[in-house]
């Protein structure tokens, strides 16, 4: 037996159907605050000291994203040939 059940709702009556949390206000708060933070910065020392605590793997992951990007960007201007392309070649 199969049954569909095709709901048309809003997000906010979809998060109340299902019993989640109104974070909206803790969101605001949370935007506030890191706006505050940011506009205090006054040096780049104070940002880097910043992402270090809420950078999920801290300074490795922050530098693994900035190579992962570098990687993509270069790939698609072209100008990024991987080893393994080049070895097909040869």
């Amino acid at each position: 037996m199969k049954v569909s059940v095709e709901l048309d709702c809003t997000p906010e009556e979809a998060r109340r159907l299902i019993g989640l949390p109104d974070v909206a206000k803790l969101n605001e708060s949370y935007v506030q605050e890191m706006s505050k933070f940011l506009q205090g910065a006054n040096s780049v020392e104070q940002l880097q000291n910043f992402t270090k605590i809420i950078a999920p793997m801290g300074e490795a992951g922050l530098k693994m994203f900035s190579s992962f990007l570098t990687g993509a960007m270069g790939a698609a201007s072209g100008g990024g040939k991987s080893s393994s392309t080049k070895k097909k070649n040869d």
